[in-house]
């Protein structure tokens, strides 16, 4: 059966590890004591390996690193030779201690919603009109406008004239038309009978030619141009058209 192997979790990588071990003894960030603080993170590292813990390969760089800044802080050297080994490191760790400090204010100020925001600004009012129209979208705009408004009125009386000014010519009295036309002669051009004649008669002499069709008093012509009269009776009194 395979070993269970626990990964280190309770720090975020070796900077975090070096600066609680930092706090835990006290140690000076800005004049570190290297060999306490290798002591101290190399205990960690053996207590991972005895709980059989995976260490990630960062820490080992860094511990690999710590040797070599104690190394060097051995070896005997004069001032004027070179900088503290030490300096890199502790710039190192007051960055990243800074961006600690910041993730945790703004940790703060996000608690409870979905996104950090600033608080809201004050700002003048600024009624100004900056935005530019072609004169066709005006124009546009201006009668749709207006069409909008004439909706709400009632229609004027023009809009009824083509409804309640119109004849209504009977379908009777264009009967008495077409024979009074074949009793004169025996057969008529069938379009003269629509000559000068408005929508209304025009439909009500179509009708009178149909039902006289219908009746075998007259018929038209193969050509269908003339009606021809086929027997003779009274002509229909002619009904007074209504206004």
């Amino acid at each position: 059966m395979e070993e269970l192997k626990f990964r280190v979790q309770e720090y975020e990588g070796p900077l975090d590890l070096i600066l609680q071990l930092i706090q835990k003894h006290k140690l000076d960030i800005y004049d570190i004591e290297i060999s306490a603080l290798l002591e101290q993170y190399m205990a960690a590292i053996d207590e991972w390996r005895e709980n059989q813990l995976d260490i990630a390969s960062e820490f080992l760089e860094m511990a690999s690193h710590l040797v070599y800044i104690k190394t060097v802080m051995l070896l005997p050297r004069h001032e004027e030779e070179g900088e503290d080994p030490r300096k890199e490191l502790t710039g190192a760790l007051l960055e990243y201690q800074a961006c600690q400090r910041a993730a945790a204010l703004l940790g703060e100020k996000n608690r409870g919603v979905d996104r950090f925001v600033r608080p809201p600004e004050e700002h003048e009012a600024d009624m100004t009109y900056t935005l530019i129209h072609r004169p066709g979208e005006l124009l546009g705009a201006y009668f749709g406008a207006l069409g909008r408004g004439r909706r709400h009125l009632p229609p004027p009386k023009t809009a009824f004239s083509g409804i309640v000014s119109r004849r209504v010519v009977s379908v009777a009295s264009r009967i008495a038309f077409v024979l009074s036309k074949l009793y004169r002669r025996a057969r008529v051009n069938f379009l003269g009978l629509f000559e000068q004649s408005d929508r209304p008669e025009m439909v009500a002499t179509f009708m009178a030619v149909l039902e006289l069709i219908k009746d075998k008093r007259v018929r038209a012509t193969p050509d269908g141009k003339e009606l021809v009269m086929l027997r003779s009776g009274p002509v229909p009194e002619t009904t007074k058209q209504e206004g």
